[in-house]
């Protein structure tokens, strides 16, 4: 579906993206993270054919976004992290608006967007949207991206300044999308939701792509996965302690395993045992924080 073959985008000298080279499939939500700066925003603006690399190629489907711009475009659903909306307009105005530039046959659009308007949860539609909460707009905006049922879907930033719970609607609306097939490219800086949501995760650091891998094998090459033991005995012991039980902690597989050796051999009880993988949060600063990277 994205084919970015050695992208490098410069602005007066200066490289915001830099030999970027990755493909996403149909289908695939990809999330792509990074430091303010990073390149995530460009990256997407490449994309969505909005500026041409400065070397390099941008494919979709198979053809050059900048050579066929127009009809790739119909394809493309687009969420900027600022999109101003026209407030003196009810939503349903709004989204007939744009359903006229896409040149959707009235009836059609009709029906798209009230089944937009349903599954968005957008309740007062021939309310202005200048009356609207932020949340409320931003549903808007997303209706408008997802209104011609396109292909691509590119969000930067979707769920900027929302509350909590505004924002976990939308990762899970985004997640009811994969029956659809399309394409999800998703920028955030709310890596629970990109952890959550994303079938792979590209990692962004002074322009140049530093991971782009699943979650699983991201967490196999730079996590860790800590293992607690907690048991109990009949003894005064030295370990950390939570209500009746005694806590063990270990990254080392050897040491788990001499560990619960030694609760079998002491006849002490063993209460639990729990593996917890490394978040995504936790692997970012890592390499944030990497002066080698």
């Amino acid at each position: 579906m994205i084919h970015l073959d050695h992208v490098t985008k410069q602005y007066h000298g200066f490289t915001a993206v830099q030999d970027l080279e990755f493909r996403a499939a149909a289908g695939e939500i990809i999330g792509i993270i990074g430091h303010n700066g990073a390149g995530k925003s460009t990256t997407l603006k490449m994309i969505a054919g909005l500026i041409a690399p400065t070397t390099g190629t941008v494919y979709i489907n198979g053809r050059d976004i900048q050579k066929h711009g127009v009809a790739l475009k119909r394809q493309i659903g687009y969420l900027p992290e600022e999109s101003p909306l026209y407030e003196n307009m009810s939503a349903r105005q709004y989204l007939m608006f744009f359903s006229e530039l896409y040149n959707m046959p009235r009836a059609h659009a009709r029906r798209r967007i009230d089944e937009l308007l349903t599954s968005l949860q957008l309740q007062n539609p021939e309310k202005l949207i200048g009356e609207y909460s932020k949340g409320m707009k931003r549903k808007v905006a997303i209706a408008r991206a997802l209104l011609h049922d396109p292909l691509l879907l590119i969000l930067d930033e979707p769920n900027s300044g929302l509350d909590p719970l505004t924002s976990f609607f939308i990762i899970q609306y985004l997640k009811s999308l994969r029956h659809s097939e399309k394409t999800i490219l998703l920028s955030a800086h709310n890596l629970f939701h990109v952890e959550s949501v994303c079938d792979r995760v590209a990692i962004l650091k002074n322009g140049r792509l530093l991971v782009f891998d699943t979650m699983e094998a991201i967490r196999a090459n730079l996590g860790k996965r800590e293992f607690q033991i907690a048991f109990r005995a009949n003894e005064t012991l030295t370990y950390a302690r939570r209500d009746d039980n005694y806590l063990y902690h270990t990254h080392e597989i050897d040491d788990l395993t001499a560990m619960l050796e030694k609760i079998s051999a002491r006849g002490w009880t063993l209460v639990d045992l729990a593996a917890q993988e490394s978040a995504l949060e936790e692997i970012y600063v890592k390499l944030m924080t990497n002066p080698n990277d």
